[in-house]
């Protein structure tokens, strides 16, 4: 009898690919990887790979698109569990990095990718639906998570989202330039403290 052979699902080859751009693009840049290198990389064509992507660009945006979705999933997931802050915060720094995405194990190599993008002007609305999404994530965590503190009435959720998501990316690029100098928890260890300094600690820690 046979051995049925399965072959993988688009989502596989996607995944495949995602991981292997991954590698590629640490070892020789965004810029200096090239597509055959990557299809190699994931064990594919060419062929698989233009079935997938017009191009190396159309991959990386893929990409940010996929860790952004991911993101949103994790996060909510979180929150689920933990709908106060300082418990959310806990659970992000326990969490297991190794079951992220490619960009969500390395934050240096999203915020590359970014930077890479956002040099092509018609690229850059793409960044900027991603970005919005983000923001919607965090609005929606501070609205969750602080809902119940009493100064939660004069918070404005949109406005605190694009302050934090500004100290996260400006975290990551400080890491990207001088990792020595900027831990890789920095940016909670920011929020933390910087609760702790405006008053809006839980209820329950003051």
């Amino acid at each position: 009898m046979s051995r049925v052979r399965t072959r993988p699902t688009r989502d596989d080859t996607r995944d495949k690919l995602f991981e292997a751009a991954a590698r590629v693009f640490e070892q020789d840049g965004i810029g200096g990887a090239s597509i055959e290198a990557i299809a190699v990389e994931a064990g594919f064509t060419r062929g698989a790979f233009y079935s997938n992507f017009k191009s190396k660009d159309e991959l990386i945006i893929a990409m940010l698109e996929d860790h952004v979705e991911q993101s949103i999933r994790r996060n909510m997931e979180i929150l689920a569990q933990h709908n106060n802050l300082d418990d959310f915060i806990a659970a992000l720094k326990a969490m297991d990095r190794t079951r992220q995405d490619p960009l969500g194990r390395s934050p240096l190599l999203h915020m590359e990718m970014i930077l890479f993008v956002a040099r092509a002007e018609k690229r850059r609305p793409e960044l900027a639906k991603r970005l919005r999404a983000r923001r919607k994530l965090i609005a929606d965590i501070v609205e969750a998570t602080l809902k119940d503190n009493a100064k939660g009435d004069t918070l404005n959720p949109p406005w605190m989202a694009s302050v934090v998501l500004a100290l996260e990316d400006g975290f990551r690029l400080h890491r990207l330039i001088d990792p020595e100098t900027t831990p890789a928890d920095s940016f909670l260890r920011a929020i933390t403290d910087l609760r702790r300094r405006t008053g809006l600690a839980s209820d329950s820690s003051s």
